[in-house]
């Protein structure tokens, strides 16, 4: 998976929505479009955008198609903003180990 086209993908209000629905179960289309209040090929149109960055899936059922969401692209994003949150925490934790050094030199200083 591409972070990036994932998050590109998200960008748009559209697909971000069309994801908060899909959060509960599988749609079809025109579950969706009806859903959002918009055109059939718009949504589907965003539909492929989802489908292509990873973010959905699809299963074909009979003569009808229902719409996902992929596990595995949000495990990823959760494991990539882990990682940038443990970059972030080690320097919060450096920066106030560094600042509590600093508050007990100032304190031995003699004034």
């Amino acid at each position: 998976m591409n972070n990036t086209n994932v998050f590109s993908a998200l960008a748009e209000p559209n697909r971000f929505q069309i994801v908060e629905l899909l959060r509960r179960g599988p749609l079809t289309v025109g579950e969706i479009s009806e859903r959002l209040a918009i055109r059939q090929p718009q949504a589907s149109k965003h539909l492929r955008v989802l489908l292509e960055a990873g973010v959905v899936e699809v299963h074909a059922e009979a003569n009808r198609r229902f719409y996902g969401l992929r596990r595995e692209s949000f495990q990823e994003m959760e494991d990539w903003l882990k990682s940038i949150t443990e970059v972030w925490e080690e320097r919060l934790d450096r920066l106030e180990q560094y600042l509590q050094v600093m508050k007990e030199n100032q304190k031995q200083r003699p004034e």
